[in-house]
């Protein structure tokens, strides 16, 4: 089956909605997609036409966008597009969606801290693939040593 699959940077421009339907989880929000030129009669960039689409994920991409994504985050959007056409009180409305397979932060515009999601357990097979935590610690007298403070966690970016 052919399907037009797309890729789209832009802004998120509505707030995450999350539901917990029967057939699984669903996320949905707006994506503001500018395009950008250069005037050269006043020799700057300047924004062209916004396109929006409307964004659905599914499943885990659900839940992980309701707790990653909130609005002007700059993101990146590849999924499937579907055009719709409809009428409505007798006129002709257009929308655009995409079907999410992949979502992430516009890394050429900030920085971004990736976590890992559990996974259910499934058992013990899943605790017999576990392998212990390595030991990172720096060895005393190290010339290359960073002092703890440097090491922490960078605070979280917003």
């Amino acid at each position: 089956m052919n399907e037009t699959i797309i890729c789209a940077v832009g802004n998120v421009a509505t707030q995450p909605v999350f539901r917990e339907l029967a057939t699984g989880s669903s996320a949905r929000f707006r994506l503001a997609v500018t395009s950008r030129y250069l005037d050269r009669e006043k020799n700057e960039w300047t924004d062209g036409h916004t396109n929006f689409f409307t964004v659905w994920a599914k499943r885990q991409l659900a839940a992980n966008v309701s707790g990653s994504l909130t609005v002007g985050d700059p993101v990146i959007v590849q999924g499937r597009l579907k055009v719709r056409s409809e009428v409505r009180d007798g006129q002709n409305w257009t929308s655009a969606d995409l079907e999410a397979v992949a979502i992430g932060h516009d890394l050429t515009r900030g920085t971004s801290a990736f976590r890992r999601t559990g996974r259910p357990e499934a058992g013990a097979a899943t605790t017999a693939r576990q392998q212990p935590e390595p030991d990172w610690a720096t060895p005393p007298g190290d010339p290359e040593a960073v002092p703890a403070q440097q090491m922490a966690e960078p605070a979280a970016v917003t």
